[in-house]
């Protein structure tokens, strides 16, 4: 392991992962890769043992300690199969050499699904990455000199920056309000539908210009807007729309851990409030301005002020520094583990009530050379559960964005609002799936 340990505590964002984890909270996300050409198994495995060598972070199990859990050393082989099985599902430690990460692939695609009790999604990425660079040097030892690139220093390591970074006296600032929940019928049991919606960059860019906003801060205002007319409006509930997004922590600390760094913020958009501001500013300017312009021109004012407020360090380090005194709190620390089990499966619940959806971007995938000449784009997903019954994500390679919405409700309508807003607003999308439910593309 990159500390020369054989052992390590986890993070203190990992520690409540395990807690928590299951068939129906896998806490999973997956980052796959749409190659040019059809993968090819053998090269693949080998690419994956060559990078668990170079990233040993990775190349660990789970172990049980009385207090907490712990990672340990894994020397086994890990499985490389064809995907048969829906994307971001529970890792079975048994079924899986102990590993808690999976590689698969199918046809063009390699994926990689992740614990999150291992790391975040831009570390991931920097392991994903090294996966794909190594399988196509491999692919074409002609064209990629693996040598050269190799004398590229990397210097990562597996700190729990949290511990190193929060305030000890900070105080929260979370809100007591629950969420508004998203109503419908559920898929059947197991089944999780994936639709992948990818945004010409160009256009995505011109548009948000318009509003003088940013990438994901005009996403999430179309996010709001979508599950508002598809899903809230009919259920006419008092409950605000409360979207998390998490936020890489990196960006604000030095730091180069491959360990979990990451912290949210939550946008608490009160739907009563947003309507009669809307409603108010049509009046006094008198416009003949489409009144769905007006509604979607407050919300995204609201997504640029809330952004603008709790995007900010100190907010940020309030989040951080009350969730690590969680796992630093002297009464929790001294609950045996199993009894920390119980007590968090009983509360995760709840906890999940505070928000209505999560809309996670991990923005550009870079990559160097003529790698990207063999890659069509990236997409990242992430687990839905029984309470956030849709997640979103977003990645973006070359001039494309995928933004993914990975459900268990039984209709697709946020979804296809989504994409019906961004085309009429001459944005090109193309729409891909795993066919669990309609092409929202070809419907009405």
């Amino acid at each position: 392991m990159s500390e020369n340990l054989k052992w390590r505590k986890l993070d203190n964002s990992a520690k409540i992962f395990p807690l928590s984890a299951g068939k129906k909270y896998s806490t999973v996300f997956r980052l796959s890769a749409v190659m040019k050409e059809k993968v090819n198994p053998s090269l693949l495995e080998k690419a994956v043992n060559i990078t668990l060598e170079k990233y040993s972070s990775f190349k660990v199990k789970m172990k049980y300690g009385f207090f907490w859990y712990y990672l340990e050393e894994n020397n086994k082989v890990p499985i490389i199969e064809e995907e048969n099985n829906y994307p971001c599902k529970y890792i079975e430690p048994s079924k899986n050499n102990d590993y808690l990460f999976k590689v698969t692939y199918f046809d063009t695609k390699i994926n990689i699904d992740i614990f999150h009790a291992l790391t975040d999604g831009g570390s991931g990425t920097v392991f994903f990455r090294e996966i794909i660079y190594t399988y196509l040097e491999l692919l074409h030892p002609t064209v990629f000199n693996r040598n050269e690139r190799l004398t590229r220093k990397i210097d990562y390591n597996t700190e729990d920056s949290y511990l190193k970074n929060y305030i000890k006296n900070s105080k929260g600032n979370s809100s007591s309000k629950r969420a508004y929940i998203l109503k419908g019928k559920k898929i059947k049991l197991g089944a999780i539908s994936a639709i992948h919606e990818i945004i010409d960059m160009s256009d995505l860019k011109k548009e948000c210009e318009k509003y003088n906003a940013t990438v994901t801060q005009y996403l999430t205002a179309v996010l709001i807007y979508s599950v508002y007319e598809a899903n809230y409006k009919k259920n006419k509930s008092k409950k605000p729309i409360k979207v998390c997004i998490p936020v890489n922590l990196k960006k604000y600390f030095s730091s180069k851990t491959m360990s979990n760094f990451f912290s949210y913020i939550t946008l608490e958009a009160n739907m009563k409030s947003l309507i009669q501001n809307s409603e108010e500013k049509k009046e006094q300017k008198n416009s003949d301005k489409d009144e769905k312009n007006f509604w979607f021109e407050n919300i995204i004012e609201f997504v640029k002020n809330d952004f603008k407020q709790k995007l900010t360090e100190e907010e940020i380090i309030k989040t951080m520094s009350a969730n690590v005194k969680l796992g630093t709190n002297l009464f929790i620390k001294v609950i045996p583990l199993e009894l920390k089990k119980a007590i968090v499966r009983l509360s995760y619940l709840e906890i999940r009530k505070y928000t209505t959806i999560t809309f996670s971007n991990i923005g550009r995938i870079g990559i160097i050379g003529k790698y990207k000449d063999y890659i069509d784009e990236f997409l990242m997903l992430i687990a839905p559960e029984p309470v956030e019954k849709i997640k979103c994500s977003g990645c973006t390679f070359e001039n494309k964005m995928s933004f993914t919405f990975t459900s268990i409700l039984n209709d697709n309508n946020i979804e296809k609002t989504f994409y019906n807003f961004l085309k009429n607003r001459g944005i090109k999308v193309k729409v891909e799936s795993n066919g669990v439910l309609n092409d929202i593309s070809k419907e009405n």
